[in-house]
């Protein structure tokens, strides 16, 4: 059965809109790329649908009442891979960035659709050969069959000649194909095992935007390790150590911080497995001092890996002449007054919201998303002026605040004593439907949303509205959308929704109020204003209708396709 205009129900047919803006605003020397994500997309719609017509990835523990959200899970990263890759394009063509930059963003950009594809493929795997106990075998199955392999066969044809036309040599096409490879391989592998060590907490489309983004960036991690060991195994036109926006002493510090809470609860269950096998739990005074010495066997395991072994890799790549948490504390104290006023203004602001927003939710009937939304609000006051005037030091503390986050969800998951039961209580205060006592993201993706444009924005950047766009579609449009269609809204996007007409109006409104006060600001400080007003009210409202149709974490998708549509 061929795939028809009936199936484009409201979040596909925005992220159809959203990649026919992408493709038909990319240069000619990004044709290859753009047929390969036009593939990409194609093979990801007819799983999106195969998804919802049969019960074959039910295998898969999924978060209650959304969607499978494969198709927006599977074409956010590489097309916001191209259109930085187009940015770097006109920044090159007029002589602004070095050809390395260029082909590392290339390979970037391959690397993700690879992890993407690889999911996609053993998605298609698990549908075409799942039987179905409840029906008969598809008539549809032989196109099925023939889509995909086109799929897979044309995918594989446009990634060769692309990843041909920036090597020089032979060995070098194969070298980032099996680089390529490996990236499939591993997201796969991690996708599965996310699904089965967080059942019930995301939707395939949410798992597979993580699974992509944690081997993109730990990939270019791995990558920027091994070219240090061995310059010969890798090439710099793929490493890129000189030219790669990820390899300022900020970038490591955050990429290091990052791998080392990822890693640290693996190795915590193995060696908390030792000490409780050791321990002798039989009495009340027993277990009382059990778990004060597991509290104690993590934090000082967690202080081992932060203060040691994490800045000794640091040190290893970066060449950091002094221990790297001495360069951060140096970098604050570089420009003292300006650094050490915004950190007071921020613990200021976070004491006094979170000290309010926490009274309210235990004593009034206000609706919990609406309570959120106030989060939204104080992401504005809080990382505008730092973005404006301290970007760089922005980035750390981002970094910083995303450490924190991961360190205190461990202390909340394992119930570290004493700060585990307290940070639980605390934390189901804001949950929604999206969260579960599991696992608690909705801060994350807040935070990550936020922060992610402007680490993107770190290197060239000719569209100054780009690194906002987490903060206007987050703490502007969402909150404005989510306040006005609660209390105003009658006229409903679908009937089995929430999201109203007069609250999408009023998001997309206020962000177009927001970016005509922001861009005079940014002209007085030095910008020059690149970016047309057609151009901007399009990705405005196509986000904005992402936000009003999609069923998935829209703290995580939207400020991506919005800062993609941006850079275009």
């Amino acid at each position: 059965m061929a795939l028809s205009f009936s199936m484009l129900d409201g979040e596909r047919g925005v992220v159809v809109l959203f990649l026919c803006r992408v493709l038909f605003s990319l240069p000619f020397s990004l044709l290859c790329h753009g047929l390969n994500l036009a593939l990409l997309s194609l093979f990801a719609l007819f799983l999106d649908i195969r998804a919802e017509n049969c019960a074959s990835l039910s295998r898969f523990r999924t978060r209650p009442g959304a969607s499978s959200g494969i198709l927006l899970g599977a074409v956010t990263l590489p097309t916001l891979m191209i259109s930085k890759l187009t940015q770097l394009t006109r920044a090159y063509s007029l002589h602004q960035i070095e050809l390395q930059e260029l082909e590392h963003m290339t390979m970037q950009y391959w690397a993700t659709s690879g992890s993407c594809f690889g999911v996609l493929i053993f998605l298609c795997i698990v549908v075409l050969c799942t039987p179905s106990a409840t029906r008969s075998p598809r008539p549809c199955s032989v196109w099925d069959a023939t889509l995909s392999l086109f799929c897979i066969a044309s995918y594989a044809a446009t990634c060769c000649v692309s990843l041909a036309a920036i090597s020089h040599t032979g060995s070098n096409t194969v070298l980032k194909l099996m680089w390529e490879l490996c990236h499939g391989l591993a997201a796969v592998k991690l996708l599965q095992d996310l699904l089965n060590t967080f059942p019930s907490c995301a939707s395939i489309g949410e798992v597979l935007l993580v699974t992509a983004g944690l081997v993109l960036y730990f990939g270019d991690m791995l990558a920027c390790t091994i070219a240090k060991v061995s310059g010969s195994l890798i090439s710099a036109d793929m490493v890129s150590i000189k030219y790669g926006i990820r390899r300022s002493e900020i970038s490591i510090i955050i990429q290091g911080v990052l791998l080392g809470l990822l890693l640290f609860p693996m190795l915590f269950k193995f060696v908390l497995h030792i000490w409780e096998f050791s321990s002798n739990r039989g009495h009340s005074a027993a277990r009382r001092c059990s778990e004060i010495g597991r509290s104690v066997l993590f934090f000082s395991s967690l202080s081992f890996i932060l203060v040691v072994i994490v800045p000794s890799w640091m040190q290893f790549v970066q060449d950091f002449h002094v221990h790297p948490l001495l360069w951060v504390c140096a970098f604050v104290f570089s420009e003292p007054v300006k650094r050490l006023s915004l950190c007071i203004y921020w613990v200021a602001l976070i004491y006094a919201s979170v000290l309010r927003f926490y009274n309210i939710s235990k004593n009034s009937k206000l609706e919990r998303i609406l309570l959120r939304k106030y989060y939204h609000l104080m992401a504005v006051l809080m990382f505008v002026p730092a973005l404006i005037f301290q970007p760089k030091f922005l980035d750390l503390a981002f970094g910083a605040a995303l450490a924190v986050f991961l360190a205190l969800e461990i202390i909340r998951v394992w119930r570290i004593w004493p700060l585990g039961q307290l940070i639980h209580q605390f934390m189901n205060a804001f949950t929604d439907h999206r969260d579960s006592d599991l696992l608690i993201v909705s801060h994350f993706s807040l935070l990550l949303g936020c922060a992610f444009p402007i680490w993107m924005s770190s290197g060239f950047n000719d569209r100054p509205l780009a690194p906002f766009a987490g903060i206007l579609s987050l703490g502007i449009g969402d909150t404005m959308a989510s306040m006005v269609g609660y209390k105003y809204g009658v006229l409903r996007w679908s009937k089995n929704g929430k999201k109203t007409v007069e609250g999408t109006a009023a998001g997309i409104t206020s962000v177009l109020a927001a970016c005509s006060i922001l861009l005079p600001l940014l002209a007085s400080t030095g910008y020059i204003f690149t970016e047309h007003w057609f151009s901007l009210i399009l990705a405005v409202t196509v986000s904005g209708l992402l936000e009003a149709y999609t069923a998935q974490l829209d703290n995580a998708f939207i400020p991506l396709i919005f800062y993609s549509l941006l850079c275009l």
